[in-house]
């Protein structure tokens, strides 16, 4: 059976549960109350036309070298499966999140569209994975390792490491402290109820060392610099 590493320093579940308040309210649709700085704000007029989300997803794909019927976990996966290519892929796909609205929206239609390579969605954080160990021959989080400080961060990569079989590979992002829009970017996130941490890239760079990770490749977007990594 999987054994999630599970850190006895710090108790993570209050910064998990103000992510997923934040991710559950969007995926809900809520109104969000800004000040009116903030809602003038060129980022805020992106994100609220919907036009944001396509400029700094990172596209996980360029670097995952997707085969057919290769096992993907996809951490952290909001409705990954409902707006990217995986039938193209021909991969199957696995999902772990921790918005419980996300969750039931990709289990409720995912395999309508589907059932073949749509595997099912867990409940739970990107640091105790629900999977067995030599699971999967990818595994992507994108999106999300900037509201978590560094030492959260080397306990998901230790959990993909234990998931992810011998020649598997992880793709993930971290926010570019020094992109343009970083700044704007944290200011308009830390109203909509999430802490974006600008950690310097190097520190990711030195846990997927620390861990016994390879960085083989790296793409620069607007505001997430991505990683391809081998164990």
């Amino acid at each position: 059976m999987y054994s999630p590493i599970i850190t006895p320093q710090h108790d993570w579940s209050i910064d998990i549960e103000r992510v997923k308040q934040r991710f559950d309210r969007e995926f809900k649709q809520e109104a969000f109350e800004l000040p009116p700085e903030v809602e003038e704000m060129p980022i805020f007029r992106d994100w609220i036309s919907h036009s944001l989300a396509p400029k700094i997803a990172s596209p996980f794909w360029d670097l995952a070298g997707f085969k057919k019927n290769h096992r993907c976990l996809d951490i952290g996966c909001g409705v990954s499966f409902l707006i990217y290519n995986w039938r193209e892929w021909e991969t199957y796909f696995y999902g772990q999140e921790i918005s419980v609205v996300a969750k039931s929206a990709l289990n409720s239609r995912g395999s309508q569209l589907n059932s073949k390579l749509f595997k099912g969605v867990q409940s739970g954080a990107a640091h105790q994975l629900n999977y067995e160990n030599d699971t999967f021959e990818r595994a992507i989080a994108t999106g999300f390792s900037c509201y978590y400080p560094p030492e959260y961060w080397k306990l998901v990569l230790q959990e993909v490491k234990r998931v992810l079989k011998p020649d598997g590979i992880f793709i993930f992002d971290a926010i570019d402290p020094d992109a343009e829009l970083a700044e704007n970017w944290a200011i308009l996130e830390m109203y909509l109820g999430a802490e974006v941490l600008l950690s310097p890239l190097a520190q990711f760079t030195d846990l997927v060392k620390e861990v016994g990770g390879k960085i083989t490749a790296t793409q620069s977007g607007q505001l997430f610099q991505m990683y391809r990594v081998s164990f």
